[in-house]
């Protein structure tokens, strides 16, 4: 990855007030890029204003659904390169708000691909998706060549954003590219209710942290930074002219069950607290995980962070957290 590349460029990332949004956009920073942001809500705490990056960025206040605002946005900041990274992506919230979960996933992002398609500079777009696109198969891991399987709402509604971005492509010639990732992990990620934050507060403040699944469900993870530089590289490679249409699969390649992740975590806290599983049916698939040979081959990307060095940081990032409120 150059990181030359982004010295003085106009970027607009969605999203950057979320988890993995916050990240990409830090790093960006880092190279001298040129930040544009649409900011919907204000959201106190999170890692997009605790790092102090809503003081780095220009901050456009509307939401995706708006479709003029977006194609002005491209238009008005001569925008070179997108990271589309918004979403609603709480599973619960999904299934309790099927159409604003519709809303925000399929609707924020057409309105980008076609903002993207009608703009005269746009150069290169990355558009986050997730592994839940896939479904429930007998054959794992998932490979990028598999079909399309969803059925539940947040999982259909990414499944059609994978699609969009592939139409946009096959149609209208598109510089965009797919990301389908493991369960994201690290500090900033203020949604609780995920095992690993939630874990490591609950420990933090001496509360037995609660499972509301078996904890047999079988998961992929992945630490945050690792994905934050994915992002970048998939887009570094789409300016120099590679790989558009494409979707890559991002993971450690270790699959992990619930209970093993929480034990881990309780383990690297030095704390004797077991964990309430409430064995709640959450209409969720069993197991899923990932092959990223192909990220591997064509895009020359590896983690850099192992599961339990992310998690070391990631702890520690959230004794301060915990700590400040």
């Amino acid at each position: 990855m150059n990181e030359n590349t982004w010295s003085g460029k106009n970027v607009f990332v969605t999203g950057s007030s979320g988890f993995l949004g916050a990240w990409v956009t830090e790093k960006l920073i880092g190279q001298g890029a040129n930040v544009v942001t649409l900011l919907r809500d204000d959201v106190a705490r999170s890692y997009f204003h605790l790092e102090g990056l809503d003081k780095k960025v220009t901050t456009v206040r509307g939401s995706l659904e708006d479709y003029l605002l977006v194609e002005r946005i491209l238009n008005e900041y001569e925008i070179e390169t997108c990271f589309h990274l918004a979403a609603q992506t709480i599973v619960g919230t999904a299934n309790r708000s099927p159409l604003s979960t519709f809303e925000s996933n399929i609707r924020g992002t057409w309105n980008v691909l076609e903002a993207a398609r009608n703009s005269e500079v746009m150069k290169a777009m990355v558009v986050a998706s997730t592994d839940k696109v896939y479904g429930e198969s007998t054959s794992l891991p998932y490979r990028e060549t598999d079909r399309l399987g969803a059925k539940h709402p947040y999982d259909v509604s990414k499944a059609c954003v994978d699609m969009l971005c592939s139409s946009y492509f096959h149609t209208y010639g598109l510089s965009v590219a797919i990301t389908r990732c493991g369960n994201i992990f690290g500090g900033g990620d203020l949604n609780f209710n995920r095992i690993v934050p939630g874990t490591i507060r609950s420990a933090l403040i001496k509360e037995r942290p609660v499972i509301r699944s078996d904890g047999k469900l079988v998961r992929d993870y992945v630490y945050v930074e690792d994905i934050a530089d994915a992002n970048i590289l998939l887009a570094d490679t789409l300016l120099r002219g590679r790989e558009k249409g494409e979707a890559f699969n991002f993971s450690l390649e270790q699959p992990q069950s619930v209970i093993e992740v929480t034990q881990k975590i309780l383990s690297a806290m030095n704390s004797d607290l077991q964990p309430i599983i409430l064995n709640q049916d959450l209409k969720e698939i069993n197991k899923q995980y990932l092959s990223s040979e192909k990220a591997r081959a064509r895009l020359g990307w590896k983690p850099k962070w192992t599961f339990d060095s992310g998690i070391r940081k990631t702890i520690d990032w959230y004794k301060k957290f915990i700590n400040s409120y």
